[in-house]
């Protein structure tokens, strides 16, 4: 294990010196190349490509040679290109260490105390708006981007300044993001057609379609307008940015690839522009509002991507271990929307029957649960669980980087949190 390690390691150096290939998990490159969530023109390369699906070679024979994996049963099919000889079990569950942390939510609980009253009096409006508004705003959400994004500002501010005091400005920033990424959440119901979200009944089940769009629109806007309040055109492009990267995102989950391959790749980053994106651009804006030095902006960004990317691949993971009451929407939900996440994707390694079922999006009658009977019969769980965990540590990682602070040690604990929640 140490010899792959090391091989990674020196595999990575030598690749963001030469060439500038992407890493995946942790965006080496050099300063004049985009991170792997943000491709060049916005459509990534054959080279870019290439280098991610040369990084999920390595991902899949560094898990088959962890400690934790156990040789599957007679169930075990014809091993696919990307599986090598020794094969052994992940546990995505490991922490970090066995120190102890402070808790994230108890410790952005005092700044984000308002959080929900603030937005909707920026929401103030009448008719049924209001009410549109106040029923997703009611302050019953985790808050996990704000809380990021506030205890980010402080631990980097207590980097750069030596100051913990959260500026007004990066204050905003959690508000921003908290309504920029519930706008998103009304418009993908509509898409979707999802009758329940966070345990609740759909906004455009209960005002309509057209009511849901609209709300969505007003609360985007008024998204639009706090953030041009802040004055600062860097934080605004950032911004922008993170919700072409939502729209772009959206479409890509629209679509597929036929090669194996290519949809993984495919799936990193629309799971990146969809849910990382908002959060990475999130943490480093309130860098940028802090007058943080480009290197600690590239930290706190980095921590965003990895945790964000992290936190989506441990959702599609729920979508096939919880019930429907933990997560407060129904289970196999992605399956019977017609997409094929993580666990799908390494499941069909296995099961090479799958890729029929992909391609026409589990569109018969029995595909929805006969894919859920292969994911269940392979390690595709557990492989995307090892991917989730790879991300994490990389944002750990990152974050070590910083000064320490009670933020600080928050935020590793927030990335350990991730990998165990379960809804």
């Amino acid at each position: 294990m140490a010899l792959l390690l090391s091989r990674w390691c020196a595999w990575n150096r030598r690749n963001c010196v030469a060439g500038g290939a992407l890493s995946l998990f942790n965006g080496c490159r050099n300063r004049e190349t985009p991170s792997a969530g943000l491709p060049p023109a916005r459509e990534p390369g054959a080279h870019h490509r290439h280098a991610l699906v040369k990084e999920l070679h390595l991902h899949r024979r560094i898990y088959l040679n962890s400690t934790a994996y156990t040789k599957p049963g007679s169930w075990w099919r014809t091993p696919s290109r990307l599986m090598y000889t020794t094969r052994t079990k992940c546990c995505c569950n490991q922490v970090h260490s066995d120190k102890q942390y402070k808790n994230p939510y108890t410790l952005a609980q005092e700044d984000l105390k308002n959080l929900y009253d603030e937005i909707r009096r920026l929401l103030a409006v009448s008719s049924d708006l209001k009410d549109i508004c106040d029923y997703y705003f009611d302050g019953k959400g985790k808050a996990f981007r704000p809380m990021i994004a506030v205890l980010m500002a402080k631990a980097c501010n207590l980097h750069h300044s030596k100051s913990r005091k959260l500026l007004k400005s990066q204050h905003s920033i959690g508000m921003i993001v908290e309504m920029i990424h519930t706008a998103s959440l009304v418009h993908d119901d509509v898409i979707d057609g999802s009758d329940t979200r966070r345990g609740k009944v759909t906004v455009n089940k209960i005002w309509g379609e057209r009511k849901a769009i609209l709300a969505g629109d007003f609360v985007l806007s008024a998204a639009s307008v706090a953030l041009a309040r802040l004055g600062n055109n860097t934080v605004v492009s950032i911004f922008t940015r993170a919700i072409e990267d939502l729209v772009r995102g959206e479409f890509m989950q629209l679509g597929s690839k036929e090669n194996e391959n290519e949809r993984f790749v495919h799936y990193l980053e629309k799971t990146f522009k969809k849910t990382a994106s908002l959060i990475a651009n999130s943490c480093k804006a309130v860098s940028i509002l802090g007058n943080c030095d480009p290197d600690v902006q590239e930290i706190a960004y980095q921590y965003g991507r990895n945790v964000g990317i992290a936190f989506q691949l441990v959702d599609d993971v729920l979508d096939f271990t919880s019930c429907a009451d933990q997560l407060g929407k129904p289970t196999a939900n992605d399956l019977k929307l017609g997409l094929a996440t993580g666990p799908v994707l390494f499941a069909c390694q296995q099961f090479p029957e799958l890729h029929t079922l992909i391609m026409r999006r589990f569109s018969a009658d029995g595909d929805v649960d006969q894919a859920w009977q292969y994911v269940q019969q392979s390690d595709g769980v557990q492989q995307t669980c090892y991917l989730a965990h790879q991300y994490c540590q990389e944002a750990i990682r990152q974050i070590s980087m910083l000064h320490p602070s009670p933020e600080r040690d928050a935020l590793i604990q927030l990335a350990e949190i991730v990998l165990t929640r379960n809804k």
